[in-house]
């Protein structure tokens, strides 16, 4: 009853409610002259603002949909961009010679990372792509080998043909009926990617030796492909939602969606596992050498049976799914931009499909083969003569498609499959150009923002010009610290022939045959995954030619 009024009793009670007023007053003109200073000291410098704590992760946020271009604008004016962010700091860098310092001459100073690791561990696991060290040696060494095999690639080939030739039945019969197709995703019940289909398809044959039959012409719900994509987008996000770890602790929002797309994942991944074990061990049983199966994941699983190699079925699973993101997504997702850049670019399909023409002339005479007089009207007499032409599709004889392997891989220049590439830092640097990177951040090439740079290309850096690629006729290749598509130095792709001989066979039977428009209105732009996958796929008419 006799107490001061004046006194605060519930927070401070021997500070009076003016004291309190006044220190609460102080701090927050303090905190506001920290902020601003700190923004005051940025009017002059380039690259994203940032603020106290947050650092560039407001920015970052707020462009998370445009994030490529967001890069690229920065990385044009400045060849290396520093990003501070809450728990660490990002350098990307789009100079030819810092990409080779980082994944070359100090390789050993920039491995995947703990911080990479973390993030994409629920997904790929211990697998090639996210691990370092004797672990990821191993792994590559057993793939390395495997891709070496004259077994490997013929079967390849055989598969892609296969593939191939199904995708183009389904595009003939939706031509008949006038129907519009999405490149990426039909138009049908399902609403499922057809060139995501046709990779998955031929990985899991390829790759494991299994057939999955999500290309079947009635195209059946796909489960995996659609929890994988999910998988994949919510991971990505990780890279700046600093509150991911707190959902993940809690199974709350996108985290709770990543764990029951993991299990669908997982389901799938361990009955292909089980299936090829029990082939193996049938085969074995039976002493049929000649049923034995040479495909990636029966090398790994031979490879098990020796106890020093500790290859669990986990280690399998994580083999399987680093397999798939590297052999479906990448290049499913290239087609898809290839198609986009030839029917937006005239003269580009006109060429291309003059160089077919020629070559299915050049082949049928080699081959002493009479080509069918096919009609576009009915759709046996079209089927048998695009399988005529197929069948003249060899791996030796695709490489004469010069114009074909420029088309794809200017493609790549501007669409790159992988349009970041994070590295962690082991022990403090300087790189080329002199920016200082900590022990402990990450060093970020950027290849979408590489193959957008006239410092990199000249002054028609920007345009589809898949004529810089040859000389006299030719193709000449660039250096691969410059074109970094497949990324370079020891972790350069393993699988980059085999990508091309599937996007070769693909594209050399789609452009010979049919010619493909863009529905009007139609937006085309990338959806944020660590794959550069089309948001709304790629919706096209399509007409057959001879």
């Amino acid at each position: 009853m006799g107490q001061d009024k004046n006194l605060n009793h519930t927070a401070f009670p021997f500070i009076s409610t003016d004291e309190y007023n006044t220190i609460v007053l102080v701090v927050a003109c303090m905190l506001l002259s920290w902020v601003f200073i700190h923004r005051w000291k940025q009017r002059t410098t380039t690259g994203p603002k940032t603020w106290p704590f947050f650092g560039a992760a407001i920015e970052q946020l707020m462009n998370y949909d445009r994030m490529h271009d967001w890069l690229a604008k920065y990385l044009s004016e400045s060849r290396t961009l520093v990003v501070p962010m809450p728990f660490t700091t990002y350098t990307y860098i789009a100079d030819p010679a810092n990409v080779e310092h980082v994944l070359k001459t100090n390789f050993t100073n920039y491995p995947k990372g703990e911080i990479y690791h973390s993030y994409m561990e629920v997904l790929l696991g211990d697998g090639i792509f996210n691990v370092d060290g004797e672990l990821w040696r191993k792994q590559r060494k057993t793939a390395s080998f495997e891709f070496a095999s004259k077994n490997l690639r013929d079967f390849s080939t055989v598969v892609f043909r296969e593939y191939s030739l199904k995708l183009s039945d389904i595009l003939s019969h939706a031509s008949l009926q006038n129907q519009h197709v999405d490149m990426q995703e039909i138009k049908d019940l399902f609403f499922q990617e057809l060139f995501m289909r046709m990779t998955l398809d031929s990985i899991c044959k390829v790759g494991f030796g299994v057939e999955i039959g999500t290309l079947a012409p009635h195209l059946p719900e796909n489960s995996f492909a659609r929890a994988f994509d999910t998988a994949n987008v919510i991971v990505t996000l990780r890279f700046i939602d600093p509150l991911w770890r707190i959902k993940k602790f809690l199974n709350i929002g996108s985290e709770a969606v990543l764990d029951q797309s993991i299990k669908i994942i997982d389901d799938f991944t361990y009955s292909v596992i089980q299936r090829r074990k029990a082939e193996i061990v049938a085969t074995k049983e039976t002493c049929n050498n000649e049923k034995m199966k040479h495909d990636i994941l029966s090398r790994f699983i031979e490879l098990g049976e020796d106890t020093e190699n500790n290859i669990t079925d986990k280690s399998l699973r994580d083999v399987v799914l680093n397999f798939v993101i590297a052999g479906r997504d990448t290049t499913a997702t290239t087609l898809s931009w290839a198609i986009y850049m030839i029917l937006t670019h005239h003269h580009v399909a006109e060429r291309l499909y003059s160089e077919l023409k020629t070559y299915e002339e050049e082949r049928a005479r080699e081959e002493k083969v009479t080509l069918l007089q096919g009609d576009t009207e009915d759709p046996e007499s079209f089927n048998q003569r695009v399988i005529q032409y197929a069948k003249l599709l060899s791996y030796d004889s695709l490489g004469r498609l010069s114009y074909l392997h420029a088309v794809i891989t200017e493609t790549l220049r501007l669409y790159p499959a992988v349009p970041q590439d994070p590295k962690g830092i082991l022990e403090d640097d300087v790189l080329p150009d002199g920016t200082k990177v900590k022990a402990g951040g990450m060093v970020t090439y950027v290849p979408y923002s590489m193959g957008r740079m006239e410092y990199n290309w000249g002054p028609d850096a920007a345009l589809f010009k898949p004529e810089r690629w040859l000389k006299e006729g030719y193709f000449q290749n660039a250096s691969p610290f410059k074109f970094t598509a497949f990324q370079a130095g020891p972790r350069i792709c393993l699988g980059k022939d085999s990508a091309y001989l599937q996007m070769k066979m693909a594209l050399a039977i789609l452009c010979r045959f049919f010619k493909f428009s863009l529905v009007p209105g139609h937006p085309v732009k990338y959806r944020m995954m660590t794959i550069l996958s089309m948001a709304h796929g790629l919706k096209v008419t399509i007409g057959r030619r001879f």
